[in-house]
């Protein structure tokens, strides 16, 4: 162990015996998968019954067992080679089965991703199908998510007909071409829609997304880290918000693509609408009230369902 590594155990030696009091009377199951969340960057992110799991499980299976390794020696927790378990985006499908063979030994797995909350834009997903497949039970131990911790601070308020729905895009496509389409299906979406980046694909995704320009963007940039960076700025501005400081290019992003708004005073005449709608069904009727006004096709549709739930 290193001195570094040493220093951070003491720290949260506390921690470890808050968590036995605190979790330790509660029920864990032998024979289940525990799909447990990691922090993301702020190792005091852990919750404690994370803590307590981890030391508990008779089997990790993680990701990456160098970095899990280290996540819990940093938490002062040791377990020998035995009891880890490499399941990644390679061999996910594969690892299933070995941890079917644990799981029916009557031992406790606890899965990891390398950061955040397991099968979400990381793997895991495979794995807890195949568990659920084979009737053995799957447990989720939550904590800390980007998806999450990004919508918590891009204060998009909730529309009265979405009721603070989201889409979670996670990674687009790396090519141009399949990534700017996924982008033009943005332009019309009333939900605000949540992105994930890598450090070196950023800048591509910056210049995908400035054709929406001046749609409202929240940057989330190292978040829980050190060097966190938030803000909130126009879809255009994106690319020369990255100019201005290399280290801006840095880093994991998570991304919050505000819903377009809706200027009131600006909203087409409902007349046409409402003429059409009297004759016509309701996908035609707002077709053609889009060809005769101009105005969005979107904005119509949902000005002719409370049209039609005021004549219910």
């Amino acid at each position: 162990m290193t001195t570094r590594d040493a220093s951070l155990a003491a720290s949260f030696a506390t921690a470890l015996s808050a968590a036995s009091d605190a979790a330790g009377s509660q029920n864990y199951p032998p024979a289940t998968l525990y799909v447990l969340a990691t922090p993301i960057g702020n190792l005091a992110d852990i919750s404690l019954r994370a803590l307590h799991l981890l030391q508990l499980a008779d089997v990790i299976a993680c990701e990456d067992s160098r970095h899990s390794q280290a996540l819990l020696r940093a938490y002062g927790i040791h377990k020998p080679a035995s009891q880890w378990l490499a399941v990644h985006q390679h061999n996910e499908a594969q690892a299933v089965q070995t941890v079917l063979d644990r799981l029916n030994q009557g031992q406790r797995v606890v899965y990891v991703s390398d950061a955040g909350t397991p099968a979400i834009s990381d793997p895991g997903a495979r794995l807890v199908a195949g568990v659920r497949q084979a009737d053995l039970p799957v447990v989720p131990v939550p904590g800390v998510s980007s998806v999450t911790a990004i919508l918590s601070v891009a204060g998009v308020v909730a529309d009265a007909q979405q009721h603070g729905a989201f889409v979670f895009a996670g990674f687009l496509p790396s090519k141009a071409g399949e990534r700017a389409s996924a982008i033009a299906a943005f332009s019309t979406e009333m939900r605000p829609v949540v992105l994930l980046e890598a450090p070196h694909r950023i800048e591509a995704l910056a210049l995908a997304l400035a054709v929406l320009g001046q749609r409202q963007l929240t940057i989330g940039r190292e978040l829980t880290k050190q060097f966190e960076e938030i803000t909130t700025l126009a879809a255009a501005g994106l690319p020369d918000w990255l100019s201005q400081d290399a280290n801006r290019t840095r880093g994991e992003f998570a991304l919050v693509l505000h819903p377009p708004v809706l200027v009131p005073d600006r909203q087409p005449d409902t007349g046409v609408l409402r003429l059409l709608l009297a004759e016509l069904p309701l996908k035609t009727a707002v077709k053609l009230a889009a060809g005769i006004t101009g105005a969005p096709r979107n904005v119509l549709y949902q000005q002719a369902l409370a049209i039609k739930a005021e004549q219910a």
